[in-house]
């Protein structure tokens, strides 16, 4: 074979990769869509309290804090503000190395309690368990240092009801999420096992006392990039997965659980960087080899507000990161791709990790150095290198601009015109530029992966009350 073949050999898998990638996303776009036009939205928030009050199951919401304090504050009284009849709040103080506990002492005059709670999953020692004199259903939980993951594991020995909502620290919900992203524990109590919600970009916004009152767009073109992504992200990919119950990711920010399937999988992956999506995987596992029914859903009218890195080298740090998570878990569980026992998850949930997250951003950077130079060489046909351009650019724009107009169909938070350019603007913009260093820092995670590097990186915060 002559280097002239090798090259069009090359040239031509790239470009199939790329049509692969391109063919899974518009399948999730027809599919997000056919989902929102067939499944009846969630209610008003009156109507659901009205209706189901009284069903509601009680929930423990666990926050897992390590090094929070900018933002602690204003996520718990967020979160003692949420309108729902029975939860309480167990923030996991993981070793914290900043004011984190002393805030949330100040904050809420918490007192050292004598709880018993429960050993059904190890994790490290407590020091302490904490309530307030001012909000009894505030519990803070102190703990010796072992990640995000153990922190979790604490919350769910200690929680005392049947189901539970995992939160980050750094997050704020809306006062009806939790009764929205619990409905399907009432419409389908039995099958049910995890519903994930809507997570949306806190920066910019007008926050007061633990509440959204005024979205903005954020003024970083960094964090503008990130609105578009976090869009295509929940409102196409996970809203389409959850359509045909074969959704393999639940934020870490935003999740309810019920509690006997976490405890029967053995909690949380201590050390894992991709612990949400573990779980997720776990639990698909666990029910299809326990051959039970079981759903995971995602429903996208309850929304959770965080904060993203406005740094680019705190930012590159986290998709670095959650790169590495996405390979772990793939390999971790590897056997159970194309395998017929898993049914979708296999085929489907499994296949979609293998061509986005394993193979999609190696073949996407070699497309990007590899056709360019081959064409330099006179090796390649201008016409390859002009189809792989049309590929990456075109198609990207589509899916991000789909994204947005999924976003203006069923959630509407952005009510000004301007506001809608601006996305519709950097929706295109960042394609050319700002997906490719993404598929650059993804590469770094595969780097990483290699290297069993487990280094996590600290994500400086301004917190959320700055906003």
């Amino acid at each position: 074979m002559t280097i002239p073949d090798i090259a069009v050999w090359i040239a031509t898998i790239i470009i199939f990769s790329g049509l692969l990638q391109s063919f899974v996303y518009f399948m999730q776009i027809f599919g997000a869509a056919y989902v929102l036009m067939t499944i009846p939205p969630v209610g008003r928030s009156n109507l659901l309290w009205r209706r189901y009050s009284e069903v509601f199951p009680p929930i423990s919401i666990i926050v897992p804090a390590y090094n929070e304090s900018a933002g602690i504050v204003e996520t718990v009284r967020s979160l003692v503000a949420l309108q729902y009849p029975t939860f309480e709040i167990i923030v996991v103080n993981d070793g914290s190395r900043d004011a984190t506990l002393d805030k949330l002492v100040d904050a809420f005059e918490m007192e050292l309690l004598d709880r018993p709670y429960e050993s059904a999953i190890v994790h490290e020692e407590v020091r302490g368990i904490y309530g307030s004199k001012i909000s009894p259903k505030l519990t803070v939980v102190d703990k010796v240092n072992g990640g995000k993951a153990d922190a979790l594991n604490a919350g769910i020995n200690v929680c005392r009801t049947p189901v539970l909502c995992a939160v980050d620290g750094d997050s704020i919900l809306e006062p009806d999420a939790l009764m929205r992203v619990a409905h399907p524990f009432i419409e389908d109590p039995v099958r049910t096992v995890a519903v994930g919600g809507t997570v949306r970009i806190a920066n910019g916004s007008r926050i007061r006392d633990g509440r959204v009152i005024g979205v903005r767009l954020p003024r970083s073109i960094l964090a503008l990039f990130q609105v578009v992504e976090y869009l295509r992200a929940f409102l196409m990919a996970r809203l389409a997965w959850s359509g045909i119950n074969a959704l393999m990711l639940i934020s870490g920010a935003f999740g309810v659980f019920r509690r006997k399937e976490l405890v029967a999988v053995g909690g949380f992956a201590v050390g894992s960087v991709g612990e949400d999506l573990d779980m997720i995987v776990k639990l698909h596992k666990y029910m299809i080899e326990q051959g039970r029914e079981y759903k995971i859903a995602f429903v996208p009218e309850p929304v959770c507000w965080t904060e993203v890195p406005e740094d680019l080298n705190v930012l590159s740090r986290q998709r670095t990161r959650w790169q590495r998570g996405a390979l772990e878990v793939f390999f971790r569980y590897r056997s159970m791709l194309f395998n017929p026992r898993y049914g979708r998850i296999g085929f489907l949930g499994f296949g979609n990790i293998l061509i986005v997250d394993v193979m999609g951003p190696v073949l996407e950077v070699l497309g990007y150095v590899l056709m360019p130079l081959l064409w330099g060489l006179g090796l390649l046909d201008i016409d390859y290198l002009v189809a792989f351009t049309a590929l990456v650019f075109v198609f990207g724009v589509f899916v991000s601009v789909a994204s947005l107009v999924l976003e203006e169909l069923e959630l509407r938070r952005f009510k000004s015109p301007r506001d809608l350019i601006i996305l519709l603007c950097i929706a295109i913009i960042e394609n050319f530029g700002y997906r490719q260093l993404n598929n650059f820092w993804r590469v770094r995670g595969w780097w990483q992966y290699l290297r069993s590097n487990q280094e996590w990186g600290e994500m400086h915060r301004k917190g959320l009350a700055s906003h």
